[in-house]
């Protein structure tokens, strides 16, 4: 059985004109709730993000302050590294003159005496050559005085040759001061090698204790 709308057309059009106005705002407002949606999503998301860079700023802060706080060690470290490259510049070649008085007493000829004694040291220039008889020269020693005999003066020069590290002792001068006691005056200079050169002199550093 057919069915006949008996309304008026200008009843239809204003319900299909409402209808297509409900359906389309009921799009807009789906549309909307989705936006606000991926609003608060988004907003969600950023935040998590700020809170990730903040926490790894303060991580990064903290990271800072341990950094700075071990640059203080490191400086120390360097300074003292500094002052022990200081140090031992300053004790490069060092002569032990305690030792040297220690040997000269060891040596000297029981009828000679000493006047006068004095040590030098010199660090060796650097195109002086090691030897395998002499070593490197790292200073002199001078000694002037009396003895009872020219024979006395004879051997003490040759006790010098003695003394490890003592090399080319020679006299710059020998002459007779009293004919009567047969007493003569001397002079004499011994060169020092490396052998009497400190440890530390040496660069020798040492591991007791």
């Amino acid at each position: 059985m057919s069915q006949v709308n008996l309304l008026p057309p200008e009843i239809l059009r204003g319900q299909k004109t409402r209808k297509t106005a409900v359906m389309v705002l009921a799009a807009g407002g789906v549309l909307v709730a989705l936006m606000f949606a991926f609003y608060l999503l988004q907003g969600q998301r950023l935040s998590a993000v700020e809170e990730d860079i903040a926490a790894q700023q303060e991580t990064n802060a903290s990271i800072q302050t341990e950094i700075d706080d071990l640059q203080k060690f490191e400086e120390l470290q360097v300074r003292a590294q500094q002052k022990e490259e200081l140090l031992a510049g300053a004790y490069t070649g060092e002569i032990a003159f305690s030792g040297l008085l220690m040997d000269v007493s060891r040596v000297m000829h029981p009828d000679a005496y000493l006047q006068s004694l004095a040590a030098t040291a010199e660090p060796p220039s650097p195109d002086q050559a090691d030897t395998a008889t002499t070593g490197t020269f790292y200073g002199s020693l001078a000694l002037a005085g009396e003895s009872i005999g020219v024979d006395t003066a004879s051997q003490f020069l040759g006790r010098l040759e003695q003394v490890d590290g003592w090399v080319n002792p020679w006299a710059s001068s020998v002459a007779q001061v009293d004919a009567f006691i047969d007493s003569w005056s001397y002079a004499i200079t011994v060169d020092l090698t490396d052998a009497v050169v400190t440890e530390r002199g040496k660069g020798v550093t040492s591991t007791d204790g």
